[in-house]
């Protein structure tokens, strides 16, 4: 790969899809199992925006880490897709791989057990963000064993995004409703991320195997926050980030 590629991206049932391109060339799009994988694909300057929480907080409190409760407002109908994410201890209570639907749950419980004696108010562990526990937890690791990655793999939100690419104006339409993709969601967000340089035919590819059209809409949103971070445009909040226990920034760019 050669210097100056900024990165997107998103989990995805497969790993974590990519979206990538360098200068004016045309994107690149690529499933990677796992993310020390794509770290190893792209050079050691590369500008990654993810779409994952980074940074935790040895101790959660109402409306959860600071960047979540600055964007929130900011989003309007779309505040609900930015959810508050619990204690380090919490995320890292159930590392198991689980077999069974019944094992899921069990352990589910179990690290909402151990988010509430970490919280004030105490509160439990959503169904959406248990769910993503495994990815944060793969990032977390690699940010705390390799400091050198903690400025250039950086955490992004889409709606954040979109809401800042379309002039500060969240987007009017939900991209999923009760878990679906809603297609006139996806209709809006596509049409937008087209005036900001994508090509609609790239944008109306199926997504390669492992991911879904969504993470594949995310992932080519946060190549734009990706550029946008290169070339310092990109707004933080909060600004300055802040810091966890292990010295990870925390803060949401867009």
């Amino acid at each position: 790969m050669p210097s100056g590629t900024v990165v997107g991206v998103d989990g995805c049932p497969g790993g974590w899809i990519a979206v990538w391109r360098h200068d004016n060339d045309e994107p690149s799009v690529r499933v990677f199992a796992a993310f020390a994988e794509l770290l190893n694909v792209f050079p050691d300057e590369t500008i990654i925006a993810v779409d994952m929480p980074i940074g935790l907080p040895d101790f959660s409190r109402r409306g959860g880490r600071g960047p979540e409760a600055l964007v929130r407002p900011l989003l309007g109908q779309r505040q609900s897709g930015v959810f508050s994410i619990p204690s380090r201890a919490a995320v890292y209570a159930e590392t198991a791989t689980f077999t069974t639907v019944d094992a899921w749950h069990a352990a589910h419980r179990r690290a909402s057990e151990v988010a509430r004696r970490t919280s004030d108010p105490q509160r439990g562990v959503s169904i959406q963000a248990f769910g993503i526990f495994p990815k944060i937890r793969e990032i977390d690791v690699l940010l705390s064993e390799r400091p050198d990655l903690r400025e250039r793999v950086l955490e992004s939100h889409p709606e954040v995004a979109f809401m800042r690419m379309n002039g500060g104006q969240p987007m009017r339409l939900p991209k999923k409703v009760k878990g679906v993709v809603n297609p006139a969601g996806m209709e809006e967000r596509q049409a937008l991320l087209c005036r900001h340089g994508y090509d609609l035919q790239f944008l109306d590819q199926k997504p390669p195997v492992g991911a879904k059209p969504d993470d594949f809409l995310d992932a080519c949103c946060m190549t734009l926050v990706a550029d946008r971070i290169a070339r310092g445009q990109a707004v933080s909040f909060p600004d300055p980030p802040g810091r966890d226990a292990h010295g990870i920034p925390v803060a949401i760019r867009a």
